[in-house]
């Protein structure tokens, strides 16, 4: 018997279930669509044919799936309804790639931002949630997959995703309208609620609905998963991923391209106080108790960018694709804790001095004086230092004159320099990962004598 079976009976009518809550709530869009899309002129030949029916057939097809899957007989591997081999080694192949992996993020970053109009249309939106559905509900079909997103402490994150989803939407959504109102002289939406409501009794009722049904989410949560508890910590025995919890696992995968006094104290420190910065160096006025997008373009593509890539794609990476000895696996690949990949990384002073010069690294002697000593890790290290200066001295100024002209002329010296250089920080993460991938780039300054590695 197959101590690891793809599917199960049980696992079968799980989906089925599943498919079963997709329905019903297909069953309420198609009511939707009947009484707001109207009709068709003419649909194979039919006239005046409801546009609700597509969703209608699509309803049914999910109302016979449900059945297919809660009717299963005894022998499981006899169902047909899973994901191909060929799509799993594919996706694999992309997921299991830092190089792919980080480009999918940036491209769904790209195309919330350029396909903003059009993704936004309830019907896109709703089209675009059960096509994310469907393809968990077919993928839980295997049993690594089944493993890792179906562990308890990972059905959070995976919750987490759809409500940043639907806030991206909701944030967007209300943009375009606004927007929309802006250009044709309208007053914004946020005007026309000029309807007060007072705390009691409408506030309150709605807050105890809300911590009713929350109440009611967390007691069935509480029943079906089972607590994520391990066994008693031991010092002889670590777990393998050892990792963060979510919220940290965005700084835990910032340690593999930096050093822990970089990854762990200076970036977090300069995220905070670039935070708190950002009401003093912000010059735009506009934008303030209303949704925009249009006239607020690059603070919200900015934000977007170190939120949605760099954080959410991150917790992502760390969850469900790190495995075993931090390697990255794909969504239907077994964590084998035997995998190794050989990396060879270099520092910059290594390609200068190794591979172009081809002469050995100099090396302080360590009878010699500081002053000595601080002479030959310098001559050692001077390009990777000359190329840390040029990023966060000469390209501000560069930005200045160039892509961001008109930035430099609203908001000053001291403003710009400070956002400028927030700007590039935030950058440097990615251009590190790009550079760890394409050249196996460890360090551009390395100094273990002094522990200062960047």
């Amino acid at each position: 018997m197959n101590p690891h079976p793809d599917l199960t009976v049980g696992v079968i009518q799980g989906l089925g279930w599943l498919y079963l809550l997709l329905f019903f709530a297909n069953a309420a869009w198609t009511a939707y669509s009947f009484k707001n899309d109207g009709y068709y002129e003419k649909l194979f030949g039919i006239r005046h044919l409801p546009k609700a029916v597509m969703w209608a057939s699509y309803t049914g097809g999910l109302l016979a799936l449900a059945i297919t899957h809660l009717t299963v007989g005894a022998n499981a591997d006899e169902f047909t309804l899973k994901l191909p081999d060929w799509f799993k080694k594919a996706a694999d192949t992309v997921i299991a790639d830092p190089k792919s992996f980080f480009g999918l993020s940036i491209a769904i970053y790209v195309a919330i931002i350029l396909l903003r109009d059009w993704w936004v249309k309830p019907a896109v939106a709703w089209i675009l949630f059960n096509l994310s559905v469907l393809f968990i509900a077919v993928s839980m079909t295997d049993f690594d997959f089944r493993q890792i997103v179906g562990k308890p402490d990972n059905v959070p994150i995976l919750g987490m995703l759809y409500l940043v989803g639907f806030t991206t939407w909701l944030y967007f959504y209300k943009s375009k309208d606004n927007d929309k109102r802006i250009a044709e002289g309208r007053p914004l939406h946020e005007k026309e609620l000029s309807d007060q409501v007072l705390v009691w009794p409408d506030l309150v009722y709605t807050e105890m609905i809300c911590m009713i049904l929350l109440t009611a989410l967390l007691i069935v949560w509480g029943v079906v998963l089972q607590a994520p508890l391990e066994e008693p910590a031991s010092a002889v025995k670590t777990p393998n991923p050892s990792k963060a919890p979510w919220y940290f696992l965005g700084l835990q995968e910032m340690l593999v391209y930096f050093d822990p006094w970089m990854a762990g104290v200076v970036l977090p420190s300069v995220i905070l106080g670039g935070l708190m910065a950002i009401p003093y160096i912000d010059f735009n006025t506009k934008g303030n108790g209303y949704y925009t997008f249009n006239e607020r373009k690059f603070a919200v593509s900015t934000f977007l960018f170190g939120f949605l890539p760099l954080w959410v794609g991150m917790i992502v990476l760390g969850t469900f694709i790190r495995g075993p000895n931090w390697n990255m696996f794909g969504l239907y690949e077994y964590w084998d804790s035997h995998k190794l990949e050989v990396l060879n990384n270099v520092n910059v002073s290594d390609y200068f001095w190794l591979t172009l010069l081809e002469l050995p690294l100099p090396k302080p002697d360590p009878q010699a004086g500081f002053i000595s000593q601080a002479a030959t890790i310098l001559l050692r290290e001077w390009i990777g230092i000359l190329l840390i200066l040029f990023y966060l001295l000469a390209i501000p100024p560069l930005l200045a004159v160039t892509v961001f002209k008109n930035f430099f002329v609203k908001m000053g010296f001291i403003r710009f320099m400070v956002m400028a250089n927030l700007f590039l920080l935030m950058a440097s993460l990615p251009l590190k990962m790009l550079l760890r991938w394409v050249f196996n780039l460890k360090y551009i300054v390395s100094i273990p004598e002094w522990v200062l590695n960047i």
